[in-house]
């Protein structure tokens, strides 16, 4: 009998896993949810090396962490590497709160001690030496203030990057990216407007940034341009040399007046969105020089200044060929200047939400000009009212494949509470509350 018991102790204290392969059990872990990931991954040292050849993607919050190789160590089969909080952003030993910045990023561990500083130039550089020698499969990587040489080093070594996303990098430093011969989509912010990711130095995209991006990536498919610079024939060279070219945003740009002219260049264009643009074009020209884009199917705006009738007209006859319109924030948007979109004879959708000028009168004489609209969504537009519906606007709504019609929340909410008293039963629990005191 105590010969049985030792021998179940000893049992007991074998590692059965370590009789396993690491390709067996790479394949084990990769059939677990990735809920049950981290707690696996602290059983043992040789299970954390291997959960990290699982991880495909990863935020780099400490740039010590890839001087020091123990980034290459620890993840040894990135194909995405998002190095922008690490290169401005210098952490502070133990950061444990969490801030988040939107749009661009997520979340962001941060102290009270952290400091914003941007890396020198020739750390970023060797830091992006050693990612382009030991990640040559890299898919996606976003860099803060790379000078062309570190990129000119990615773009040799790494010849599958599709996704590249560029901040604070000027007009010289794209001409690093003349090797990305397989870029497919691209995201190039020249300046933010303050912020943690803000660049100590200015920085400015022009019309030559514009024109070496667009003869070094004839294969984008997909283009955002942030706080950038340039005028008609910057957007030019991109229509001409991206031939590929679906998908381009606009955000908070400078562009010189012009420029929308341009986009009719873009011959394979099927979505447009301007995001967060002061102004649409301060000197659009004239209606007969304009052009279309002929194959255009969305057009979106958001948090944009719509008050230029001039711009606004001249954004209308570019796109009119479109399919969707989707109008978000527009500050500024009232019945005169959304008439304009009656210029679009094709849209078949149309999403509405936060454009508290336009009236029901106003998006009525437009919606009655588009003879195949299908799809129709109105939220929080506090002047469109349910009782100025008319019977021609309500015969409109009856036959879209697809309505969503909520444009006073305010009203809405108070009819789903008429009869609950919930703000009855709400007084006498204060009031109770006031009494136990």
């Amino acid at each position: 009998m105590h010969n049985n018991h030792n021998r179940r102790d000893s049992n007991s204290n074998i590692d059965f896993s370590s009789l396993l392969s690491d390709e067996l059990l790479l394949r084990v872990f990769s059939k677990l949810p990735i809920s049950h990931h981290l707690s696996t991954s602290l059983v043992c040292k040789r299970w954390l090396f291997l959960h990290g050849r699982l991880v495909p993607s990863l935020k780099l919050l400490d740039w010590r962490f890839l001087e020091s190789g123990r980034l290459l160590a620890r993840f040894p089969a990135l194909t995405e590497i998002d190095t922008v909080p690490s290169s401005c952003i210098r952490l502070a030993p133990n950061s444990g709160v969490l801030l988040t910045s939107k749009p661009s990023f997520s979340s962001l561990p941060i102290s009270s001690t952290s400091i914003h500083e941007d890396l020198d130039p020739d750390r970023i550089h060797q830091g992006l030496q050693l990612i382009a020698q030991n990640y040559p499969n890299l898919r996606r990587i976003a860099v803060f203030s790379a000078c062309s040489h570190a990129l000119a080093t990615l773009a040799s070594a790494c010849t599958t990057l599709q996704e590249l996303e560029l901040l604070s990098c000027g007009d010289f430093s794209l001409k690093g990216i003349s090797g990305c011969v397989n870029l497919q989509v691209m995201k190039l912010t020249a300046r933010t407007t303050g912020g943690i990711f803000a660049s100590s130095v200015p920085v400015v995209v022009s019309d030559i940034g514009l024109t070496i991006l667009a003869q070094n990536c004839k294969r984008l498919v997909k283009l955002e341009l942030c706080g950038c610079e340039g005028s008609y024939d910057g957007v030019k060279a991109i229509g001409e040399c991206c031939q590929m070219l679906e998908e381009m945003t606009f955000q908070d740009h400078r562009m010189d007046g012009g420029w929308l002219a341009a986009l009719s260049f873009c011959a394979n264009l099927k979505t447009l969105k301007l995001r967060s643009c002061k102004a649409i074009d301060a000197d659009p020209g004239l209606d007969e020089h304009l052009g279309v884009c002929p194959m255009l199917q969305e057009l979106h705006l958001e948090r944009c200044h719509l008050r230029d009738a001039k711009s606004i007209k001249s954004l209308f006859l570019v796109c009119g060929d479109v399919r969707d319109i989707v109008l978000r924030n527009c500050w500024g948007l009232g019945d005169d200047l959304f008439a304009f979109a009656s210029i679009c004879r094709r849209v078949k959708l149309l999403y509405l939400e936060h454009c508290s000028l336009l009236t029901t009168g106003g998006l009525e004489s437009v919606l009655l000009s588009w003879k195949g609209l299908e799809r129709l969504t109105v939220v929080s537009c506090s002047k469109i009212k349910d009782e100025e519906v008319t019977p021609e606007l309500a015969s409109l709504f009856s036959v879209l494949k697809e309505l969503k019609w909520r444009p006073d929340t305010r009203s809405l909410l108070s009819a789903d509470l008429e009869g609950v008293g919930m703000w009855r039963k709400g007084g006498k629990f204060f009031n109770s509350l006031k009494g136990l005191k």
